[in-house]
């Protein structure tokens, strides 16, 4: 039809009419259309047909327009809901206008997908209105009757008829699906709209009650009070920031002081006892200031005040602010008190890697009895200080400290001022607590400067002085910025080549009279956590030995006393020391915990077993820990030192055996021996060695009463000492002797196994349980002295050797595996021939400061073959030497840039 209509359409009448009827329609196709008898009245109303037809194209110009127009073209429908008939007035218009369709109508064509299949399309475009008339057709076409041309093409349109029909009915069937889904629309929406105003009416006739006005209009005056109410003045913020901050300051030192303890026959003065008091302690701590000219605490209220003027600047809420700073800094001061009490140390940077790494819980579990009291008012304290602050914050009418405008930044001068000095308080406040806090372990800054013309004299060397003498603030801040060590004038490639061809040639000297190798062992390294004679310490003794079989293993294998850096705790630095080689006397004194502060940092550290590693692959060495990976970092400085896997309680393959004593918290020493029995019978029919790292647990502070049948309470013969001391002391006794027990069972267990093994014993360091001994000077290094011992199995060949107990009495860890290798008769690397060369001139050396009369100014303590302490002022040459080589090769290896890696200084023929 279309080609018809293209081929038929007039020159004159090029644009389309409205059709009158749809019975023009029926007569252009030849049957009647479906839609233009309506099967009844109601459908008739419904509908309303608009037919849009050319105008006659096939008649001149001039022609009567009378004429029914039956080239009809488009249908379009408009559907009128039947609710609009039967209303009246307004509603009636609205109905109609609601259900009407839009002028744009949608039209209907005639021709459906099934007639355009079969219809060709047109070869000429409808030309526009206006536009000229150009075709092809010809004009014996053009001018034949309409009639004719029509009939002619309505054969193929009644072919179409059944899919016209098919057509009709489907959009009748959408329009009826339509109107279901908007009439149940309607009717959910009146249900709404009914429920509502049930709603509205209710609440309406709930608020008319005389009781709920009378309650509203007080609302509504207390609503106005309340924005009204005043904005507490910056003079008031300023006396809460001053009393606040200094209250921190005195409460944070409190936690350093303790009350003295006299003899019995002690004659002391009032006045005395009265200055050396808790009390006298803090008095002189803040009174100084005008006695001495110390302005110690002004040095700390400066530190703690950059903190919390940081907090106030970032936050813009004073009262936030301050509730911010009041917990922490209490919770610190509580941490502080407890730490020294248990370790004589303060809490440190380093240490906030335990609650980083989730070991909060396993903290808390080793807070002694004595400090519950401690934790329980230091709460109630903080309550009552949440409480007040909270209430301040709610009647201060200042919600921002600085005033500022984040959704209208710039609508006005005073929004764009005070955004600008919002930001810029900010950033000025974190930078100068930034730059404060990192010069104070910077001679040369402002920082540093400013706080020794104020008094402040650093004593890192030893936290807990430093902290009582400084200030714990000022100590905390002075740590956070950590330098391993300082680099050496003569640090070179070429220095660090000479001294690697120096030890290489004695490593060649040692090597030619040993006939084996390390690996032709399996080595265990046992850490015995606390592990010590506690009847060596003065004051202390028992009618029972606590270590009989340990002492009768002492007495026929290589054995002594180790020099440890810590009492009371710093596991993690010993432990260093001997996986290492390295002594925490050559570090920096702010490097205080290098499983902390260093080796995560260090991209390639070195340890002893990799000696293990380079031969038998990472498999050969294993760690063993029965508690939390994370404790030091462990989880994370192990990879580093490339051991295939740390057991632990709580790593992806949890220890086997876990079992505790009593009523005990930690597990056993014999448990975790079966898990190193465990990992060797694994390979003990292979031909590989191991090395196997275990620390233990089961003498960890605190010491309850935990063991039931204890025989050294009633052994206990020591004197002068507190009940409370006492008790710990026995409590810890009793763990020491099933430590011994295990330890010789263990060993005769490996003695059954046909391996070589070699086992390196040795206690970390003393527990801090022996408060009278540890305030006379003198004991210092006895309470810094563990016992250790080197034994080999059955099947070893060095089985009972025994080095010259001249050249073993002392040590320190950092020698354990130079001994080892002496002890075994095993060749050794120009590393390990270095530190053999340096224990036979200095057999023990530490991070403990002692002199004759208490503790002396520096950060190291030599011992010689006696276990005297030497005087570095007269060393000899060969001496001098080999420290500045060992400070050079440690430099090297944790802070420069190990040159002596590539020269193969480690490696073991």
């Amino acid at each position: 039809m279309q080609n018809i209509l293209t081929n038929g359409h007039s020159k004159d009448l090029p644009y389309l009419q409205p059709v009158a009827s749809s019975k023009r329609l029926g007569s252009v196709i030849g049957k009647t259309h479906p839609l233009s008898a309506p099967s009844s009245p109601a459908v008739g109303q419904r509908m309303n047909i608009s037919l849009f037809s050319t105008r006659n194209a096939f008649q001149p110009a001039n022609a009567s327009t009378d004429q029914p127009r039956e080239q009809s073209l488009f249908v379009s429908k408009r559907v009128i809901h039947s609710s609009a008939t039967q209303c009246k007035g307004p509603r009636r218009k609205a109905t109609q206008r609601r259900h009407s369709t839009p002028r744009n109508a949608t039209r209907y064509s005639l021709y459906t997908q099934g007639m355009q299949s079969s219809v060709r399309p047109a070869k000429h475009n409808v030309r526009a209105v206006g536009a000229p008339t150009q075709t092809s057709t010809p004009t014996s076409v053009r001018t034949q009757p309409a009639s004719t041309a029509i009939s002619a093409a309505s054969g193929p349109l009644v072919t179409t008829g059944k899919a016209e029909e098919l057509a009709v009915i489907t959009v009748r069937k959408v329009h009826a699906a339509a109107r279901s889904v908007h009439q149940a629309a309607q009717r959910t929406a009146a249900t709404v709209c009914h429920a509502a105003a049930k709603v509205h009416d209710r609440w309406r006739a709930f608020t008319n009650l005389k009781p709920v006005r009378k309650f509203i209009d007080i609302a509504k005056m207390l609503y106005g009070l309340w924005r009204k109410r005043m904005k507490f003045s910056y003079a008031f913020y300023t006396v809460v920031f001053m009393l606040l901050t200094s209250a921190e300051v005195i409460f944070l030192q409190w936690g350093m002081c303790s009350e003295p303890e006299y003899a019995d026959d002690a004659q002391i003065d009032n006045t005395t006892k009265i200055m050396q008091s808790v009390a006298g302690q803090l008095t002189k701590f803040v009174s100084q200031m005008w006695l001495e000219q110390k302005y110690v605490f002004l040095i700390n209220f400066v530190g703690l005040g950059l903190v919390y003027l940081a907090l106030i600047f970032i936050t813009n809420r004073f009262w936030i602010a301050t509730i911010i700073f009041g917990t922490v800094m209490t919770a610190y001061g509580v941490a502080n008190s407890i730490k020294v009490q248990l370790r004589n140390e303060p809490i440190i940077p380093a240490d906030l890697t335990f609650v980083s790494g989730g070991d909060t819980g396993s903290i808390m579990s080793f807070i002694p009895k004595a400090s519950e009291a401690l934790v329980n008012g230091a709460i109630q304290v903080l309550l009552w200080f949440l409480l007040i602050c909270v209430i301040l914050f709610v009647f201060d009418g200042r919600r921002r400290f600085i005033h500022c405008s984040w959704r209208h930044p710039i609508a006005n001068v005073k929004n764009i001022v005070g955004n600008v000095c919002r930001i810029l308080a900010a950033v000025l406040s974190v930078v100068l607590l930034g730059s404060y806090t990192v010069g104070l372990s910077t001679p040369d800054s402002w920082s540093y400067s400013w706080a020794t013309d104020m008094g402040y004299r650093p004593e890192l060397w030893n936290s807990l002085m430093d902290a009582q003498n400084n200030g714990p603030a000022t100590t905390f801040l002075s740590l956070t910025k950590v330098k391993a060590m300082d680099k050496p004038e003569n640090y070179s490639q070429k220095t660090m080549e000479q001294i690697a061809e120096r030890y290489s040639a004695a490593a060649e000297t040692i090597n030619q009279n040993r006939g084996s190798e390390l690996t032709d062992s399996t080595v265990i390294l046992v850490l015995s956590e606390s592990f010590s004679d506690p009847t060596r310490v003065p004051g202390v003794s028992f009618s029972i030995d606590p270590m009989p079989n340990i002492r009768t293993i002492k007495n026929f294998t290589t054995s002594g006393l180790m020099l440890s850096p810590g009492y009371g705790g710093g596991t993690a630095n010993i432990e260093y020391q001997a996986l290492t080689g390295m002594n925490l006397a050559n570090f920096n004194d702010s490097l205080i915990v290098p499983y902390q502060q260093l080796v995560p940092n260090q991209s390639d550290p070195y340890s002893f077993n990799q000696i293990w590693t380079q031969k038998y692959g990472e498999s050969a060495t294993t760690a063993v820990h029965p508690f939390q990976q994370s404790m030091y970092l462990r989880n994370i400085d192990y990879k580093k030192f490339k051991f295939s896997y740390l057991y632990t309680c709580d790593s992806e393959e949890p220890l086997t055996h876990t079992g505790t004593i009593d009523r005990s918290p930690y597990v056993s020493d014999s448990e975790a021996y079966q898990n190193v029995l465990d990992l060797i019978n694994e390979q003990k029919d292979s031909d590989k060695s191991q090395f196997l790292q275990l620390v233990t647990m089961q003498n960890h502070t605190p010491y309850g009463d935990y063991y039931d049948n204890n025989e050294f309470v009633e052994a206990d013969t020591s004197e002068n000492i507190s009940d409370s001391e006492r008790n710990d002391i026995n409590t810890y006794a009793k763990g020491v002797n099933y430590t011994d027990q295990e330890t010789a069972d263990f060993l005769n267990q490996l003695n059954q196994i046909d391996k070589p093994i070699t086992v390196i014993f040795y206690g970390d360091h003393l527990p801090g349980i022996y408060s009278t001994a540890n305030k006379d000077a003198n004991n210092k290094v006895t309470l810094h002295e563990t016992d250790y011992f080197i034994w080999s199995n059955n099947a070893s060949a060095s089985h009972d050797t025994k080095l010259d107990q001249s050249e073993t009495a002392y040590t320190s860890s950092n020698y354990f595996m130079a001994m080892a290798a002496e002890h075994m008769n095993a060749k050794v690397s120009p590393f390990l021939a270095m530190l053999t060369e340096l224990h036979q001139e200095v057999p023990a050396m530490s991070r403990v400061i002692t002199s004759s009369g208490g503790i002396g100014q520096g950060h190291a303590t030599y011992l010689d073959r006696d276990g005297n302490t030497i005087d570095t002022k007269h060393l000899s040459k060969k001496v001098k030497q080999l420290l500045a080589d060992y400070k050079l090769v440690q430099y090297d290896q944790t802070s420069g840039k190990n040159y002596l890696k590539d020269l193969k200084f480690t490696q073991v023929p």
